[in-house]
């Protein structure tokens, strides 16, 4: 979840990847520098089984077609295990008292939103991660605040999933998100944005897994006491994991849950491929080399997950995807920076009377921002594709969280037109398949299969 920390602390954050790593990422650049454009790039090397099998669709689980799309992207679609690693929904509820239950317009104001129960059954998505984002002003709250919000999600997610047991499934496993594709049902899993969450105690993180919660990003845009952040908004950490953070990366290899690398600073992404024994995932990153934002990933960076055997999945908001839009987006902020300081020359304004100042001046000033086409979206697709490897690439939308989308993608149930734009692109049915939600599958019956046969049911 962007949440747009203050610019004036956003930065690159230098780093190259650590020197324990570099064996595999040679053989993985060595195995994609055939990849031409315009051809999907074949799997690296050792990739586990592709998972990729075209799997007949529940009648309850058939995609509302979007105008645009073909019978043939339909019909891939609609064969696909579909599985979106980021969606923010759950802040909407706590904060918002957004309304999971009912329809609502998709867009960016108060009543809107990019997803809800109505068209999670119309969008053909077999899973959803939703997320358990923990605000970094939790973790300077006396005492630390965190670990009792991550509750509070973990009990809202638990309760929403509870009332629909026709339409929803708790998940944990691969083996349950092929059983929802087979019911007709949408899985939902729980992932847990950023590492403060735990607040310093592996027992905590352990308790969080007990719950249901099956990834974890080590950091949200600030760093916490054992790994750094890409943005390390509030002056916190932005170098690499302590040893009481690689005891964190260990510690979800042994329980079967996933690390998440976005967010992390470059150096953390080093550490953290240098001391894993699983695959990694970044749940919603972008390419670096297409729009150079920090919350990006490099191209090696990309090489170098793929070498763990995890997946990149790509995130869908205007600012990370398209450099455009965030010129254009700095320029706003550059303005709304001198309003503030002319409002706050007019005399004191308590926090809240100021922010509600600045969002009313902000709204009309918003609509003069570019519109992201598709085709920006579709390209960190295919370059992910092409420089790790067309299995180690997947969706993470960032949806309900994020303040701009790419035309076309204005929710839940727009994700067959990224179907139908790899279609276009020459990808085949096999491989858009994979990107869509096979990769990941692969991945989740790798960790978490894996540690779930001998893992006690999540209790709620």
């Amino acid at each position: 979840m962007p949440r747009r920390p203050a610019r004036g602390v956003e930065r690159r954050v230098a780093g190259i990847l650590a020197a324990t790593v570099a064996a595999s990422v040679a053989a993985a650049m060595a195995a994609c520098a055939h990849a031409q454009h315009g051809t999907p790039p074949r799997a690296l090397a050792g990739t586990a089984r592709p998972d990729t099998a075209m799997t007949a669709p529940s009648p309850m689980f058939r995609a509302a077609r979007p105008r645009g799309v073909s019978d043939d992207a339909m019909r891939i679609f609609d064969g696909a295990v579909v599985i979106d690693t980021h969606n923010d929904m759950p802040t909407k509820m706590l904060d918002d008292k957004y309304d999971p239950d009912v329809r609502h317009p998709a867009g960016f104001g108060p009543g809107q939103g990019n997803t809800d129960l109505p068209r999670l059954q119309e969008s053909g998505l077999t899973a959803e991660w939703m997320s358990a984002w923990v605000d970094a002003t939790y973790a300077r709250q006396q005492p630390d605040g965190s670990f009792a919000r991550v509750t509070r999600y973990l009990d809202a997610i638990h309760a929403w999933v509870g009332r629909h047991p026709d339409r929803l499934v708790f998940a944990t496993t691969a083996a349950q998100v092929e059983r929802a594709k087979a019911d007709g049902k949408v899985a939902i899993l729980i992932g847990v944005e950023g590492g403060h969450a735990i607040e310093n105690s592996l027992d905590n993180l352990r308790t969080l897994y007990a719950r249901g919660a099956r990834y974890m990003t080590l950091t949200w845009n600030n760093g916490n006491d054992w790994a750094g952040s890409s943005i390390g908004v509030n002056g916190t950490r932005t170098g690499g994991l302590t040893p009481f953070g690689r005891d964190v990366v260990r510690e979800m290899n042994r329980l079967g849950m996933l690390v998440d690398v976005s967010h992390v600073s470059d150096a953390t992404m080093a550490d953290v491929l240098a001391t894993t024994t699983a695959p990694v995932i970044a749940s919603h990153s972008s390419a670096r080399a297409l729009n150079e934002h920090p919350r990006n990933v490099t191209d090696a960076e990309i090489r170098a997950i793929a070498a763990t055997g995890g997946v990149v999945n790509v995130n869908f908001f205007s600012r990370f995807i398209d450099p455009a839009y965030r010129r254009a987006d700095d320029a706003l902020d550059a303005t709304m920076q001198r309003k503030r300081a002319e409002l706050m020359r007019r005399g004191p304004l308590d926090t809240a009377t100021l922010n509600a100042e600045l969002a009313k001046e902000r709204r009309p000033l918003e609509a003069s921002l570019p519109v992201t086409p598709l085709l920006v979206l579709l390209d960190h697709i295919d370059h992910i594709a092409k420089v790790g490897g067309v299995d180690h690439v997947g969706i993470g939308s960032d949806f309900d969280g994020v303040t701009a989308l790419p035309e076309g993608m204005e929710d839940v149930t727009a994700l067959p037109r990224i179907a139908q734009g790899l279609l276009d692109r020459g990808y085949s049915a096999e491989d858009i398949r994979k990107i869509l939600g096979g990769n990941m599958l692969r991945v989740m019956r790798k960790v978490l299969d894996h540690a779930g046969a001998a893992a006690a049911p999540a209790s709620r």
